[in-house]
């Protein structure tokens, strides 16, 4: 949990050199909510006030409060994390039975409570410093009337790869996923299997520089919290599948999930959605491939 806190340190970094210190404002409040939910939560199961305590010292309640902390948009209200945060622990977690318990992965579980509570406070994200906020790149796409990537060239929504705001939060986030790698601590088949699957789902959309095949691999890859969830959430090892050719299927099922939503579905990005469907799958896919 120190290595997964520490490998995701270069990617919240450039978040809130992007977005200001309303970033520091929803970490803070994420890992409170989460420390006192998880003690909370370890009482009500009938554990002692100082083993309740001690409880959050492994480092598993941080890790889901920095998760949460890193998809909900700057410009929200920061009680919207909180309860992102509450519900991660209380429903995803120790409603399973606690750590090592859970079927769902608990920061998508709390963080999809709050985006289909709260639509509004996810549809726009702050374009800088200066506050103001803005359609995202997967939103100029679903929603540009069939331009061409060459028509929106310079449209502030659009970055140098990715999307502007997004790409260089998950630049740090690939620096850390590929620290993690190198230590052995994820799978490395369900982020290659993740990335491959967006890349050829956009390849196989492309319609030679129309907008509405969705941009290229690059611009898929670094927008929206792609690199965050390939290697930080979809490798949570608890609600992934344990054998070799399950972990190919998750990663690629995640990956065209994602791609579905991103192309025609009503919200701009599905990746907590597609996280959760390849969760609620993952026994059926440890038994498919033991």
């Amino acid at each position: 949990m120190r290595d997964v806190s520490l490998a995701l340190l270069p990617g919240l970094a450039i978040f809130a050199v992007t977005y200001g210190p309303r970033v520091f404002l929803h970490l803070a409040t994420a890992c409170a909510m989460a420390v006192i939910a998880e003690i909370a939560c370890l009482r009500f199961r009938g554990i002692t006030w100082t083993e309740a305590a001690s409880q959050p010292k492994d480092g598993s309640a941080l890790v889901t409060a920095l998760l949460i902390a890193a998809a909900v948009p700057p410009a929200a209200s920061p009680l919207i994390t909180g309860l992102a945060a509450l519900f991660a622990i209380g429903l995803g977690k120790h409603a399973f039975g606690g750590l090592g318990q859970n079927l769902f992965n608990p920061a998508m579980v709390g963080y999809t409570v709050v985006l289909v509570s709260f639509p509004a406070a996810f549809a726009l994200w702050p374009a800088g410093l200066d506050g103001a906020t803005g359609a995202t790149m997967l939103d100029v796409f679903k929603h540009d009337d069939g331009r061409t990537l060459a028509e929106l060239a310079g449209h502030p929504a659009l970055g140098e790869i990715g999307a502007a705001g997004f790409e260089d939060a998950a630049i740090g986030y690939l620096v850390g996923g590929l620290f993690l790698l190198w230590r052995g601590h994820i799978a490395w088949r369900i982020p290659v299997g993740v990335l491959l699957v967006v890349a050829l789902i956009t390849v196989f959309l492309w319609d030679g520089g129309g907008s509405q095949s969705l941009g290229t691999p690059l611009q898929q890859w670094f927008t929206g919290g792609l690199m965050l969830a390939a290697f930080f959430v979809a490798t949570d090892p608890v609600t992934h599948p344990r054998s070799r050719r399950g972990q190919w299927a998750f990663g690629a099922m995640v990956g065209a999930i994602i791609m579905a939503i991103r192309a025609g579905g009503s919200y701009p990005d599905g990746i907590a959605f597609a996280i959760l469907l390849g969760n609620a799958v993952t026994p059926w896919l440890d038994r498919r491939f033991p």
